[in-house]
């Protein structure tokens, strides 16, 4: 088992000890308790991660973990479109750059 399962079946159990949200499901305790579960708190700091890297926030280089799209002619608005890389294992497919 992932080390965020296991931490999402600790904030699990932790919900349960609030009183009065013990009898109901895992998404409501988190909806009044004003939480998300960790996987999406994980995606939501990678998405901000990548803003701030390919932003110039970060003292790194883009290029390193991203590679923006050359087809310019369809980006809605904006400039910073990405290819995907494909491929194929399983562990590249989940790296925060991919």
């Amino acid at each position: 088992m992932g080390d965020i399962q296991c931490l999402e079946q600790v904030q699990r159990a932790a919900t349960k000890l609030v009183p009065g949200l013990k009898k109901l499901d895992y998404g409501e305790r988190l909806k009044h308790l004003g939480l998300t579960t960790l996987e999406v708190s994980r995606k939501k700091g990678e998405l901000i991660e990548a803003y701030k890297i390919l932003t110039g926030k970060e003292n790194v280089a883009s290029n390193k973990f991203f590679e923006i799209s050359g087809n310019t002619h369809n980006l809605r608005g904006h400039s910073m479109k990405l290819c995907v890389r494909r491929s194929k294992l399983d562990v590249r497919k989940h790296f925060f750059s991919h």
